[in-house]
């Protein structure tokens, strides 16, 4: 049995096994999504479960983002709820506490533009009934959703009695916030927080959690289990993680990542006082026999993390909107082999289609270096000469220098769309973020595409994660999938004869450690040259960066991985005459 040395004293204590059920549901699959609920609660009760929790808007998917405001969506999650708990009974599971996130509707809400007042809610289901709801009270208002556009904010703290204990909800940013309904807690002294969550995937994330949950559960007094989304979402990762921390502090049972996963744990916490006012679901019990041995799973190393935050979503997207395969230009450079594999590793091989598209300028190694990784890996691989294309463009528009160039991405990039419209797999565009800050891609060249894996990665970080990947196949026996030349040789787009991107960009690992201040710290040109960046190179990167917000703005969609990612976190003004440039000192 698990406990916390850190227990009131004078308290009767009593057993509770609980199971959060880490799931990975699909935005409006209302029937897919209760699918999943069932299913786990099916799971859950086998192993003796007496009160099963889920996710923050597992019900609905997350985030639904202006689905929220439709009154139709409103009401199929209401009436999904009550289907869903009706279901959960006629399935022998009516017994089972059942805790789960939906989006309800506040009808007294009359702000314009917001219908039916839309709000984060949690449900406790039982006995085929909908016993016991909470609103969420604090709304983030920060760039990945934005919910104080959406959403209604509840009025405070729910408690519930589950097995004899009182059980306090909370949904998500109402554990960030800490004020409002979980200082309410301190006085009513619940024998279990219960948080549910749907927080997305940054590097480094994970331990900011783990330090905040153990913040709050020492200031409530209580045993906090903390259920987290998986799975991906458009550009968002939910990388689950779920886990189960003791008053002072002791990580009691943590889920692992990126992967769904039913997390048990035996706790023994406070019995609800025979003065708690909370609402009773279900009488109390003692666990049932023998007791289960909790998993505290080990958190993944920096690059396994990021490696598994791109696979997902990649494999998600790709699922979700119904495509059975990909197909992306592969080089022989540095970037589309890191896609190709990513992309054998999410959808198996047999789904990955590379195009190698070899112009005048294209070197023999380089060729060579994608058909070994296609060779290596078992992904499909074709060949189509783009010269006689781009020659028969030239003869009608005569274009030189850069014009020239770029005609070389965008033939490209047709020849990826008319094999995507023929054969149906989605294009992968295989940019990173490196070259996105500061412009370094050709619209409607190598920027089409459906999903961008790499979009929120910097340069040196694909370097890094090539040669991880590498070392992972060594370790399992098998044959590195990447060419070791692919990682040394230096990277060039090969539009002109010796042409490397050193010719346009500082080293990369100055522009990454430049781009990283200016873009995640937000720091200005006078802050950058303070710190040692050449004033020449700052000047022309950030000119560079800030001009190139159309293209940023066009480009697919890909997984967020920082704090700072393209598309949801970080806009500048496609028309503006502000450029940041260096002060001198004072």
């Amino acid at each position: 049995m698990l406990r916390g040395s850190f227990l009131r004293t004078l308290v009767d204590m009593t057993q509770l096994r609980v199971a959060l059920a880490q799931v990975n549901p699909t935005v409006g699959d209302l029937a897919g999504n209760a699918e999943l609920v069932l299913a786990a609660a099916g799971r859950a009760a086998a192993a003796g479960a007496q009160l099963v929790a889920f996710p923050e808007m597992v019900l609905t998917g997350y985030p639904v983002e202006d689905l929220a405001l439709r009154p139709s969506f409103q009401r199929a999650s209401r009436e999904a709820l009550g289907q869903l708990a009706a279901r959960l009974d006629s399935a022998d599971l009516g017994a089972l506490p059942c805790v789960l996130g939906y989006l309800d509707a506040h009808s007294d809400d009359a702000r314009p533009g917001r219908p039916g007042g839309p709000q984060n809610a949690a449900a406790v289901l039982y006995g085929g009934r909908v016993v016991a709801r909470y609103a969420k009270h604090h709304l983030p208002n920060y760039g990945v959703f934005d919910e104080e556009r959406y959403f209604v904010p509840g009025d405070g703290t729910t408690v519930v009695r589950i097995g004899g204990v009182d059980v306090a909800l909370a949904i998500c940013e109402d554990l960030w916030q800490g004020e409002g309904p979980l200082a309410a807690l301190r006085a009513q002294q619940p024998g279990l927080l219960l948080v549910l969550n749907g927080s997305p995937y940054e590097r480094g994330k994970g331990d900011t959690r783990l330090a905040l949950c153990r913040r709050r559960a020492g200031e409530t007094g209580a045993t906090l289990a903390y259920v987290n989304l998986v799975g991906a979402q458009d550009e968002l990762v939910f990388d689950g993680g779920s886990l189960v921390v003791a008053p002072d502090g002791e990580l009691l049972a943590r889920a692992v990542q990126f992967e769904p996963d039913l997390l048990v744990v035996d706790l023994e916490v406070p019995a609800a006082p025979p003065d708690s006012t909370s609402t009773v679901v279900s009488a109390a019990a003692a666990a049932p026999a023998p007791a289960v041995l909790a998993t505290v799973a080990d958190p993944l190393d920096e690059h396994a993390e990021v490696w598994a935050a791109l696979r997902t979503g990649l494999r998600d997207y790709v699922r979700k909107n119904g495509f059975k395969a990909v197909v992306l230009g592969l080089s022989g450079g540095i970037d589309s082999a890191v896609v190709a594999v990513l992309g054998c590793d999410a959808l198996g091989a047999d789904a990955v289609h590379g195009v190698s598209m070899p112009s005048a300028y294209s070197s023999e190694h380089s060729k060579d270096d994608a058909a070994q990784l296609a060779q290596v890996t078992g992904l499909h691989y074709r060949t189509v000469p783009i010269a006689p294309m781009v020659d028969a463009f030239l003869g009608q528009l005569e274009l030189t220098g850069v014009a020239e160039e770029n005609l070389q991405a965008r033939v490209r990039g047709m020849v990826l769309m008319g094999i995507s419209n023929q054969e149906g797999p989605l294009v992968l565009a295989t940019g990173n973020k490196s070259e996105l800050s500061v412009g370094y891609s050709t619209i409607y060249g190598d920027a089409v595409g459906g999903f961008a894996p790499l979009k929120d990665v910097l340069k040196t970080d694909v370097w890094a994660l090539a040669r991880w990947r590498n070392e992972v196949a060594v370790t399992r026996g098998e044959h590195p999938p990447i060419p070791q030349s692919t990682i040394t040789k230096p990277p060039s787009a090969e539009l002109r004869p010796g042409q490397v991107d050193a010719d346009s960009l500082p080293d990369y690992s100055l522009l990454d450690e430049l781009l990283d201040a200016y873009i995640e710290q937000d720091l200005g040109s006078t802050e950058l040259v303070a710190r040692g960046f050449p004033v020449a190179t700052v000047e022309r990167m950030l000119a560079m960066s800030d001009r190139a917000e159309f293209k940023r703005r066009q480009y697919p969609p890909g997984t967020k991985i920082s704090p700072r990612g393209f598309g949801r976190d970080r806009r500048l003004p496609l028309t503006s005459r502000w450029h940041d440039t260096p002060r001198p000192p004072r």
